[in-house]
C-alpha cells in the first residue's frame, strides 16, 4: 500500500488545505484526497509542486507500507 505523508508534512509546517492550494495552485479536491489518503492516483506535476513547496523528495511525500502494517 502506498501511503501519502502530506498531512504529516502540512502539520509540521502548520499549513491547511487552503494554504497548500494558494502556494501550489493545485485543486483543493486533489489536496484533500491526498491529505485524507483517498487518492487512487497522482500526477507527476502534482508531486512536483508538492515537493517544491515542502522542499522534499518524492520518497518523503510517498512511501510504501506492507498491507499488514497499514
Amino acid at each position: 500500500m502506498i501511503k501519502c505523508n502530506l498531512s504529516k508534512m502540512m502539520g509540521i509546517r502548520k499549513m491547511n488545505i487552503q494554504d497548500v492550494h494558494k502556494e501550489t495552485g493545485l485543486n483543493r479536491n486533489t489536496i484533500s484526497n491526498l491529505y485524507h489518503e483517498k487518492a487512487t492516483r497522482i500526477d507527476f506535476e502534482t508531486i512536483n509542486r508538492l515537493c517544491h513547496l515542502f522542499r522534499c523528495q518524492p520518497g518523503d511525500l510517498l512511501e510504501w507500507v506492507p498491507e499488514e502494517e497499514s
